[in-house]
């Protein structure tokens, strides 16, 4: 894969211990369409200095006191795109109010990108480095659609500081599941950004190998899925995308569910390891093939310390996650117990993994 040539040593190390599926990722990925091979670096700290100071004369902000805010920002050790941010908010109270706005975790997240950041009666400067700055300032409150949104609104090459634009849309891309888009965004940081900080250059290598791990519909999916729903709820967005979101976890938990009782029934011996058509941990095509999965776990199913008939009470389930809130501490852990009785450890993590979440989410 491309990035791997301009990766540190220290993430060269990890991925010679990733093994197969990593080679095997290498050799199917492409140069990215778009990807510039080195084209891009950020401005330098003069050259920022001398166009954010530019803008902020023409902004009409000549006075002495300007000036002097303005020196003072720039003899700081802040990342660059916080100095041009801060050269824009000291001339811009339009910039300055929506910035304050934006990194304020109290305040209601925005649902569009600000008219002001497709203005075109702004200044290229001003446009692409106040979109930067409120992405950035998005991506930190987890506001990761909007932030998605803005960033598609400019050209990383027309940024102060196209590192951090593409490390933070990465972020994004990475939080909500979208896997070709990070790896994507990933691979133009590694390549094309010739100067990008080393703590952004590390994490995204480690973004990329997370994802190299991810399969479709499985545990891991399952808890990605919950704490995006998590994050929306938390946003006060409960709305018909969240509850889509919702549905298809119970859905995957009621697949799973059913491969437990269909691995117990069979005494670890079904022909597709006990997966329901289209949930297979791995499968990814949704399109209900009944073929045997490689290295599935079926072992496991007859578990030598599992006790009692091994089967999920489904209903009970559903029931729980209903009142789940509402149950006082020692009912939970009966419920729990009850729910988990002569389940192997494998199957077991699956509803408590569940339960614990949702215990979570009910104490906020």
């Amino acid at each position: 894969m491309r990035i791997t040539r301009w990766l540190p040593a220290a993430v060269i190390a990890l991925l010679l211990c990733a093994g197969n599926s990593m080679a095997d990722t290498g050799k199917k990925a492409a140069v990215k369409e778009g990807s510039s091979f080195g084209a891009m670096k950020s401005l330098t700290t003069e050259e920022a200095q001398t166009q954010a100071e530019a803008w902020l004369k023409s902004a009409g902000k000549t006075d002495a006191a300007s000036q002097a805010r303005f020196k003072t920002i720039w003899a700081t050790d802040r990342p660059l795109v916080d100095k041009v941010s801060s050269t824009l908010v000291l001339g811009s109270p339009a910039a300055a109010k929506l910035l304050r706005a934006a990194r304020n975790p109290d305040a209601a997240a925005p649902v569009a990108v600000p008219a002001l950041l497709k203005d075109s009666k702004q200044s290229a400067f001003f446009r692409a480095n106040l979109t930067l700055a409120y992405a950035k300032a998005l991506t930190l409150r987890k506001v990761y659609e909007e932030a998605l949104d803005s960033f598609a609104a400019v050209k990383p090459e027309d940024v102060a500081d196209p590192g951090s634009y593409f490390f933070h849309k990465a972020v994004c891309e990475h939080a909500l599941m979208l896997k070709d888009q990070a790896d994507s965004t990933i691979d133009r940081l590694l390549v094309d950004v010739t100067d990008a900080p080393e703590r952004y250059r590390m994490v995204a290598a480690l973004m990329h190998f997370d994802m190299v791990t991810w399969q479709e519909k499985d545990l891991g999916w399952i808890a990605r899925k919950m704490d995006n729903i998590q994050r929306r709820l938390d946003l006060k967005r409960g709305g018909k995308q969240t509850q889509k979101m919702q549905k298809e976890v119970l859905v995957r938990l009621d697949e799973l569910i059913k491969e437990i009782e269909n691995k117990q029934k069979c005494n670890g011996q079904c022909p597709n390891g006990g997966s329901c058509p289209g949930g297979a941990p791995g499968s990814g095509s949704g399109s209900g093939s009944q073929t045997p999965q490689p290295g599935s776990p079926m072992a496991d199913s007859g578990g030598a310390n599992a006790q009692g008939s091994g089967e999920v009470d489904k209903k009970r389930v559903r029931e729980l996650a209903e009142v789940w809130g509402k149950l006082p501490e020692k009912e939970r852990a009966k419920a729990m117990a009850e729910l988990t009785r002569g389940l192997p450890p494998k199957d077991r993590a699956i509803i408590v993994e569940y339960i614990n979440r949702l215990n979570k989410t009910t104490r906020r």
